[in-house]
């Protein structure tokens, strides 16, 4: 059975999520601020963790980039503002997915499952240790360094710069993108493959040269 992690300082809103989350077959545990939810993501597993930005103590943010330290959790931020820079912000800390209040608990629990499934299904890494001039790419320990210095970014920039590296000098259109990086149930948009494109040039430093923007089309990782 798959666990879920409910965060929220809003009882109301846990017991909502809680219910539908029960009734789609999943364990729940729950937690009213970050710091709780940090203390049991030591202690126990979780599939994904849902959880609310705004709360006392610990927020959703810093809660979540502690939980990394520990655990590689999918998480679902919730938040009563949609505005793009709480959510370019989340996606670098690593989140998977980010619903604004009110939600759907229906549309919710779509996207605890559709993110599952991507966490089940992630391909496995190709063991070659790659080079492109001062930018080394090991495939099979996650591991990116520019000019012999490890670069961290969220699994998202390395599922995104793995798969443009695979494909290298082929055109990639942000729907390929989104299909093959994101899965094709993601509740997403192009503005998402940009965003992580943006995120992923900011890592590679002077090496976000290989990564061309295709005008209206999309991206590729171009090498000669």
């Amino acid at each position: 059975m798959k666990r879920l992690l409910i965060v929220d300082d809003e009882a109301n809103i846990r017991l909502v999520v809680k219910e539908y989350a029960e009734f789609e077959g999943y364990e729940v545990a729950e937690a009213e601020d970050g710091m709780q939810a940090v203390e049991l993501v030591k202690s126990q597993d979780f599939d994904v963790i849902i959880m609310d930005i705004m709360m006392p103590r610990l927020d959703g943010f810093s809660a979540c980039k502690e939980i990394k330290k520990y655990k590689n959790i999918p998480v679902i931020m919730l938040s009563a503002r949609g505005e793009e820079y709480d959510k370019l912000f989340g996606f670098e800390l690593g989140i998977d997915d980010y619903v604004v209040k009110p939600f759907s608990p229906k549309e919710l629990m779509a996207r605890v499952k559709a993110v599952i499934k991507r966490s089940e299904h992630a391909a496995p890494a190709n063991p070659d240790r790659l080079k492109f001039e001062g930018l080394e790419i090991d495939m099979a320990g996650r591991e990116v360094y520019v000019n012999g210095k490890r670069v961290s970014m969220t699994p998202k920039e390395y599922d995104l710069l793995f798969y443009l590296v695979k494909n290298s000098n082929i055109a990639l259109t942000r729907d390929k993108l989104l299909e093959e990086v994101w899965g094709y149930d993601f509740f997403g948009d192009d503005r998402t493959v940009d965003t992580h494109i943006k995120m992923l040039r900011n890592s590679l430093g002077e090496y976000r040269k290989f990564i061309v923007t295709l005008r209206g089309m999309g991206y590729k990782f171009e090498v000669r």
